[in-house]
């Protein structure tokens, strides 16, 4: 074992496509019937509908095509990445974050202690409103400056940005893309159960902001020196933090108001990038200069990506999705409630492996389920609460999530050492999943 090397990202995700290509072989080909649901505005399936279809074996020529195909279906993201990556490599080539960063350190002084928590609980609450994932990425570079400035390494400013999102989002009483469209789905009033949400989710981030700390405390080296940067004025720097303030105003006002996606976010930061470089004094081919080299930064975030969506292209084009669902989902019905319940939470972490979109998760999963918990006599509120916490605190490890690995790969950490710093806590909060779980049907949750 001592000699076992962990596999590169991209290996992983490649052996996870091979996978997924001969499990469609060997798994009898089936789908659920969908209709549209005007309260989600999604496909969803109808229960009860299950039915074999043609055998799609993907053999190795499909396999491989999987993976264009996996780019092209995460084209989006994969854009937004490569804009925040050119737009942000333009903003440091101005020295701003990094005078940003020594005058939040100075700020500081003395007071380092707070800096964790307070970038944990920041994070937290957008998970917990909006399920921040992607646009984090556009954070990675000022985490990394700030945390190598305090001497944490990289492992740090993933489990305070990233994981702590994740962490919210899995526990929050109020995420539009977890535990919203799982409680349209349900039939359950909006904000149903939030102060049972409140109290657990309070208990999760004490969990994870400890966690972090103690890592941090424990790997914490001297304080590394910033390069000094540009000579420009004080007031150009100003300047360019000033574009980048507006432009993060701008994507909050855009995402929560008129429910942007990534395109018109990744149009925002490319127009941030250019107006920080014209007034941050690169001037335009230096402006078009950094673009490019904060381009080829996030190549290998953005392919992971697209490598990471090709896995559900060929479980998709091979027709087991509906399958692997079905078959993991059967066997709780013959359970005690409490167990079934519990198992709704284990199966769900499973099934976010091969479904890693929360509300994707969300409509394949939840009308199979509402059913069988009305025939178990389950409280649908627990149905709801299993996803959550079984699906959404997946999106800690599974390296078919996109992001994780992005971010991952941004911030220079190798996927092995997040897993030796990010299981504990999973397995803790899985935990404290199950006794949330097993309160709710104590005291009869609805």
């Amino acid at each position: 074992m001592s000699g076992f090397k962990f596999p590169h990202p991209l290996v992983l995700l490649v052996a996870g496509i091979a996978l997924a290509a001969a499990a469609s072989w060997v798994l009898p080909a089936g789908q659920y019937e969908r209709r549209d649901d005007p309260a989600t505005g999604r496909r969803v399936v109808i229960a009860g509908t299950y039915h074999r279809v043609a055998p799609s074996p993907v053999g190795p020529l499909r396999a491989l095509v999987a993976i264009p195909k996996g780019m092209t279906d995460a084209g989006s993201v994969i854009f937004f990445v490569f804009l925040i990556g050119g737009a942000f490599t333009v903003v440091d080539r101005t020295g701003a974050l990094r005078s940003a960063v020594d005058w939040l350190v100075r700020l500081l002084a003395r007071r380092e202690a707070f800096v964790l928590p307070a970038a944990c609980l920041t994070f937290a609450l957008g998970g917990v409103l909006d399920n921040m994932k992607e646009e984090i990425i556009a954070l990675v570079p000022v985490m990394l400056l700030l945390v190598r400035r305090l001497g944490f390494d990289a492992v740090t400013a993933v489990a305070a940005s990233l994981g702590a999102a994740a962490v919210g989002a899995a526990f929050s009483p109020l995420n539009p893309f977890q535990v919203g469209i799982a409680q349209r789905l349900a039939q359950l009033p909006p904000l149903s159960g939030a102060s049972f949400r409140l109290a657990v989710l309070f208990l999760a981030l004490g969990v994870w902001v400890w966690g972090t700390m103690r890592y941090a405390a424990r790997t914490r080296l001297a304080p590394a020196a910033t390069a000094a940067g540009p000579a420009e004025p004080p007031a150009r720097r100003g300047a360019v933090l000033g574009v980048v303030l507006a432009t993060f105003a701008g994507l909050v006002v855009g995402v929560l108001r008129y429910g942007w996606g990534f395109d018109q976010m990744a149009a925002l930061f490319f127009a941030m990038g250019v107006v920080a470089g014209l007034v941050g004094g690169l001037r335009v081919g230096g402006t078009a200069a950094a673009f490019v080299e904060g381009f080829a930064s996030m190549a290998y975030a953005a392919l992971l990506i697209g490598f990471a969506r090709a896995i559900y292209v060929a479980l998709d084009e091979g027709h087991i999705v509906d399958t692997i669902v079905r078959g993991l989902f059967a066997p709780l019905a013959g359970l005690p409630l409490a167990l079934s319940a519990l198992g709704m939470m284990v199966v769900h972490a499973a099934v976010h492996v091969a479904v890693p979109s929360p509300s994707g998760h969300a409509v394949l999963t939840l009308p199979i389920l509402v059913p069988l918990s009305d025939l178990l006599g389950l409280s649908r509120q627990v149905t709801v609460l299993a996803y959550q916490y079984g699906g959404g605190l997946c999106e800690l490890l599974t390296p078919t999530n996109g992001a994780l690995m992005a971010i991952l790969a941004a911030a220079g950490v190798r996927y092995e050492h997040w897993l030796k710093f990010a299981l504990p806590l999973y397995g803790t909060l899985l935990g404290l999943g199950a006794v949330a779980i097993a309160l709710a049907i104590a005291v009869g949750l609805r």
